[in-house]
């Protein structure tokens, strides 16, 4: 690329015939070294925005990656969070389930034991009012031998 300074520098043979005005070609030069300069100037400048933006665009697609892992590891964790949390609930309804028809089987055995019970308390009872019954009659037997003697 040329530079402003060889543009400056740039000298041109002079030839006798037909040949342009030094004093119009230099200050035609100096006019394109003073444009040429800024526009030099302008391209150096913008160049390291470039490298700069460039380095802010990988440092930012750097923390966009990392994010993105993040998220994924994240979800990933909620996921087996979920699922764990889950399992522990499934385990804990069984369990429960378990338990209470444990219970129920129990307190069934409690309910058969309790008329198993209260029939022989039943039976006791008939038993009892059979015997109290035989023993009214034995005596009314008695009591009719007895009055039966005093007449």
């Amino acid at each position: 690329m040329i530079t402003p300074l060889d543009i400056e520098n740039k000298k041109f043979s002079k030839q006798m015939m037909n040949g342009y005005s030094v004093e119009e070609v230099d200050d035609f030069l100096d006019d394109l070294t003073v444009d040429y300069t800024k526009n030099y100037k302008e391209t150096t400048e913008l160049k390291a925005k470039i490298a700069e933006l460039t380095q802010s665009l990988e440092h930012y697609k750097s923390i966009e990656s990392t994010l993105q892992n993040t998220l994924v590891m994240a979800q990933t964790a909620a996921e087996d969070v979920k699922n764990i949390a889950k399992q522990q609930a499934d385990q804990i309804v069984s369990e429960a389930k378990g338990e209470a028809q444990k219970q129920a089987n129990e307190l069934d055995n409690a309910i058969i034991a309790k008329r198993k019970e209260l029939d022989d308390v039943k039976k006791q009872f008939d038993i009892y009012k059979a015997k109290m019954e035989s023993l009214l009659i034995s005596q009314l037997e008695l009591l009719k031998d007895v009055n039966k003697d005093d007449a």
